[in-house]
């Protein structure tokens, strides 16, 4: 793609394309989600776009600059799909709790898009949002500023790292995914209890968790040390 974009009010195209689509911003997004999850980044190409919606890759400049635009609108994407449904309750630890919990499995929905998304900012609407809202809990709980900005910071990074780092995994063919978590019984599982008594001693129970993700734990961790730090909980911030 070039750097030129079509200003909103000319970008529309009402006529529809080959295959009867009109296109739109959301739907070339909505496209490139079902491309990725189904090709991989490969797909993340002007002429493989086109071609799944019968248009000529040229008529996607009429949206976006290049394929870097258009991946941060799907990863912006990805984080309103999060958000869908989510109200406040006015309870600082529930709200955050249950934001993170949404983005994680908006990400891990789409593993092949988190991959190549996780890590970026956006800019756009739906991450403006959520940064807002985010501050708003922190703030509105009794938070200083600079408190609260630190708790945003680790709190979104928490919830994309664990995103990324479990996109990864649901990312893999499953017969690797399925090895990957064999070693925990074949190997580990077969170790001498005298040279390794405390995986002896846990490697039924390390077996087990390791089949889900770390993440919701993570995050309880997270929000009791966030806690901790609450004026007049007796902890550090400021």
């Amino acid at each position: 793609m070039n750097e030129r974009v079509i200003p909103e009010p000319q970008r529309r195209r009402r006529r529809p394309t080959k295959q009867g689509t009109v296109l739109s911003e959301q739907v070339i997004v909505e496209t490139t989600l079902r491309l990725v999850g189904q090709h991989g980044a490969d797909a993340l190409t002007v002429r493989r776009l086109g071609a799944a919606l019968g248009a000529d890759p040229s008529a996607l400049y009429r949206y976006f600059r290049n394929t870097d635009d258009l991946l941060l609108a799907v990863a912006d994407e990805l984080i309103g799909r999060a958000q869908l449904g989510w109200k406040l309750t006015g309870e600082w630890r529930t709200d955050l709790c249950e934001l993170g919990l949404r983005v994680h499995a908006s990400y891990r929905a789409h593993p092949q898009a988190a991959l190549l998304a996780a890590h970026r900012t956006t800019g756009r609407d739906n991450e403006i949002r959520a940064v807002e809202m985010i501050l708003g809990v922190l703030r509105s709980a009794g938070f200083p500023d600079r408190e609260a900005v630190r708790i945003y910071h680790a709190f979104v990074d928490q919830a994309l790292a664990f995103a990324a780092l479990d996109a990864a995994a649901l990312a893999l063919p499953a017969p690797a995914q399925a090895a990957d978590l064999q070693v925990w019984q074949d190997r580990y599982g077969r170790l001498e209890a005298s040279a390794y008594p405390h995986i002896g001693a846990t490697v039924s129970l390390l077996a087990a968790d390791m089949m889900h993700s770390g993440y919701p734990f993570a995050l309880e961790l997270l929000l009791d040390a966030v806690a901790a730090r609450l004026p007049g909980a007796g902890g550090e911030a400021g």
